[in-house]
């Protein structure tokens, strides 16, 4: 489903007055969206459905604070806008039902005096199977996983968002990759001989 600049207008105008059909048209064309980026930080299929529900629940009561002007009016702007409240609802779930979500802050290294080998596993494996790896991956290591990696936060962003520090940020991102690579290639190996 895509809007052109007026119907996506409409769409958000329509939203922000309560309007059930524009509601109802808003998450039928973005719940697929929304599941896809709360099941990367998530730990069970029931977890995913209350974080896109409660992710909509919060989007729909503060839509007045989308601000068109500052992000424009367009269905990638508001998407990002969208992913945003997703990502901050599904790290206030984590702290509020998973408070003592370990973040280690051994073995800090410098990652970019590391040499990455995921790219050539990652050539052999199918997106929906990298994750269903990731999912593996401990708590904490997943959820800096997913900032650094997929939604592309820095360091220092992650650390104000989740109450860390930056070289625990980086630490988590170095243990969630070295993790991953092992279950990586636990997959493929098992994958070439099955």
């Amino acid at each position: 489903m895509t809007f052109n600049s007026k119907e996506f207008k409409e769409l958000l105008s329509g939203c922000q007055q309560n309007n059930r059909q524009a509601e109802n048209k808003m998450f039928e064309w973005l719940k697929e969206f929304a599941t896809n980026v709360c099941f990367r930080y998530s730990s069970t299929r029931v977890e995913v459905e209350d974080l896109v529900c409660d992710g909509f629940v919060r989007v729909f009561k503060n839509l007045h604070l989308y601000n068109v002007e500052l992000y424009g009016c367009t269905e990638a702007a508001f998407k990002g806008w969208f992913k945003r409240v997703l990502i901050n609802n599904c790290i206030n779930y984590r702290n509020k039902f998973h408070p003592k979500l370990n973040f280690s802050v051994e073995n800090i290294l410098i990652l970019s005096d590391m040499e990455d080998d995921l790219e050539s596993v990652f050539d052999t494996i199918a997106y929906r199977e990298i994750l269903m790896c990731i999912m593996e991956l401990p708590p904490a290591y997943k959820m800096v996983f997913n900032l650094y990696v997929i939604d592309g936060y820095t360091h220092a962003e992650i650390a104000d968002m989740l109450g860390i520090t930056v070289g625990t940020s980086k630490s988590n991102l170095f243990k969630a990759k070295s993790s991953l690579r092992t279950i990586l290639e636990k997959k493929t190996i098992v994958k070439k001989y099955v």
